[in-house]
């Protein structure tokens, strides 16, 4: 990834204009909402200066990442998908963690397409375009960051930053055939980025393996002595099948695509046993019964944007908002109460060295055709967020890699005990070895 001295690896700028070139191309509609070229070949430039004289800021220098609508970047609007927000004044600084990834000698390309406010998971927005599926351009690529996910598979960027509320960067990791990471809230900060829940939203990476998702973050996070990924031991770790309720309404191929990889992992010398969170389940069942947080919090925002009125907001975006309007605040509060009492309780279902396992998203991406109807889109819409929703109220690091399979991606998420993000990290490059392993072989 980063700038090289190396003759057989491209210079930084060289592969930076090859990415520009294929933002450029037919492949590439609405997957950026802006370009940074001329910053961007600057900040190539200057990697390639410091490659030469020895002087590298880490592994993310001369890197290309692409950051999602949602960020501040000084100078440019921040419309976070919504043709309401364009209005807004330009942004006076970047976003916390665009100062980060510059720092570490990280090339910016461009801002990407997502969905309005970051508030669903398909991939649709009526107001910027949807790029199509990067392997079946038929089909939604998921969401809330969908360019972001799009500029990786498409060779755009090396790594998109993007965020997740509730699945934003693990479902189209997992519809489109990528890695995405969500840390536990509070490591990465949020200041500069459009918040969708302050109670719910993290901000992480996408990228096409589990040690570059790895490298993002510890820069993301500000760990001030990165280090080497290094994969945990089969030995030293157990992965528990979440069975129950999140395996209802599995697509057949997706089911199979879980259970082959179970067998291929325990082949692998991988420990796995059955379990359960249903009781989590229940525990979230309950707060769901009050309300949802994005529902209710993305109107603080758009408040403090100045926005009273909602004219102009995709409908189907709209009627969401609404719903949260008319949550009183002693329901909010018990909502609020209710989280932290269902957080504490999981965190004693398991240990720094379990990981649950899951599917990412019961079905594979849908047709965009199938989601044109409202009715279609809200049911499909809340499918795909069922089970990564779950380690966002429950406020845990969660990744989706992708299953080795011909055909469309299939998602397999790991939920890790909150905090314990590294060791989820390491587990998940244990995971994807075994994976990729019996990829090559196959």
């Amino acid at each position: 990834m980063t700038a090289t001295k190396d003759p057989s690896h491209p210079s930084a700028v060289a592969r930076l204009e090859a990415a520009l070139a294929r933002i450029h191309s037919p492949e590439a509609t609405n997957v950026f909402t802006a370009v940074f070229a001329d910053s961007a070949r600057w900040e190539a430039e200057a990697a390639e200066r410091r490659a030469a004289a020895g002087a590298s800021r880490g592994p993310l220098d001369g890197c290309i990442i692409s950051v999602k609508a949602l960020f501040d970047v000084a100078g440019t609007v921040t419309s976070s998908g919504s043709a309401v927000l364009r209005r807004l004044p330009p942004a006076v600084e970047d976003a916390e963690v665009v100062k980060r990834l510059r720092a570490a000698g990280a090339i910016v390309i461009g801002k990407t397409q997502m969905t309005e406010f970051a508030f669903s998971a398909l991939g649709t927005n009526p107001h910027d375009g949807m790029p199509g599926n990067p392997r079946d351009r038929s089909r939604v690529p998921g969401g809330s960051s969908a360019g972001a996910v799009v500029s990786v598979i498409g060779g755009m960027a090396d790594i998109a930053i993007g965020s997740d509320t509730g699945g934003s960067l693990r479902i189209p990791a997992a519809l489109s055939g990528a890695v995405g990471f969500k840390p536990t809230s509070g490591f990465v900060p949020t200041a500069g980025a459009f918040s969708l829940s302050s109670s719910l939203d993290t901000i992480g990476p996408i990228a096409a393996n589990v040690e570059e998702c790895f490298v993002a973050d510890q820069v993301l996070s500000g760990e001030s002595t990165p280090s080497r990924l290094k994969s945990a031991s089969p030995g030293t770790f157990r992965l528990i099948i979440a069975r129950g309720r999140l395996f209802d309404r599995c697509e057949p191929e997706v089911l199979a695509a879980f259970e082959n990889a179970m067998e291929r992992l325990r082949s692998g010398g991988l420990q796995i046993k059955d379990g359960s969170i249903e009781a989590a389940l229940d525990d979230v069942a309950q707060i769901d019964k009050i309300g949802t947080f994005p529902s209710i919090e993305v109107g603080a925002t758009l408040r403090g944007l100045g926005l009273s009125e909602l004219d102009g907001i995709d409908p189907r975006t709209r009627v969401r908002i609404e719903a949260g309007a008319g949550i009183l605040g002693t329901d909010y509060v018990c909502m609020m109460r209710l989280r932290q009492a269902a957080i504490r309780s999981f965190d004693q279902y398991f240990s720094n060295n379990e990981v649950f396992v899951l599917p990412t998203t019961p079905v594979r991406a849908p047709l965009i055709s199938s989601v044109a109807e409202d009715a279609a889109f809200h049911e499909l819409n809340g499918l795909v967020l069922r089970n990564p929703r779950v380690a966002n109220l429950l406020d845990c690091p969660s990744i989706s890699l992708p299953l080795p399979l011909d055909g469309l991606p299939v998602g397999l998420m790991l939920i890790g005990r909150r905090n314990a993000d590294r060791r989820l990290v390491e587990i998940a490059a244990s995971v994807e070895a075994l994976l990729r392993g019996h990829l090559h072989a196959a």
